[in-house]
């Protein structure tokens, strides 16, 4: 008899070590857990400021594209704009005026192609950043689900049990 109960005080002393790794490995689990929120909730801050910073660029380009469109456009059929532009032309007093005038306008011409492929491009680079924000916010999203569908450590409706309640950073 004396030896089953050391031999039980030798099973409880296991057992209760077992536990203790097993609280020391819940708690480590936790604090990981609670690290991973904290960096998905720092990158999804960062995500939505630079969305933000892209929206409010996207709009000042869409209001200085509206001013330029709303800018009056000489047309070939409207007698007045090509009247002033004739009229330009022969203020001219030689050739060499002509010249210089003639450059200034393809200069012009030239700047304003760069600078529309440069908002081309721009554009082209925001939708993509865009695209790949909102990609990566639903991956993890899903991903996140998924963990709180699968996890044996879930309580009811996916909650994590812990003896604190979940945070919810926005």
């Amino acid at each position: 008899m004396s030896h089953e109960v050391s031999q039980w005080l030798s099973e409880i002393k296991a057992l209760k070590q077992q536990i203790v790794e097993l609280e020391r490995d819940r708690d480590a689990a936790l604090e990981s857990a609670a690290s991973w929120r904290q960096l998905y909730a720092t990158e999804a801050q960062q995500r939505r400021t630079e969305a933000r910073l892209a929206q409010q660029q996207i709009k000042k380009l869409t209001s200085q594209l509206q001013q330029i469109q709303s800018l009056p456009q000489p047309k070939a059929d409207d007698p007045g704009a090509v009247a002033a532009i004739v009229e330009e032309v022969e203020q001219l007093q030689n050739f060499e005026e002509l010249k210089t005038k003639l450059m200034e306008a393809m200069v012009e011409r030239d700047r304003l192609a760069i600078d529309l492929k440069s908002e081309q491009a721009s554009h082209a680079q925001t939708r993509k950043t865009l695209t790949t924000a909102i990609g990566d916010t639903l991956d993890r999203l899903s991903r996140e689900r998924m963990t709180r569908q699968e996890s044996p450590a879930s309580g009811v409706n996916g909650q994590w049990k812990s003896k604190q309640p979940p945070t919810t950073d926005n």
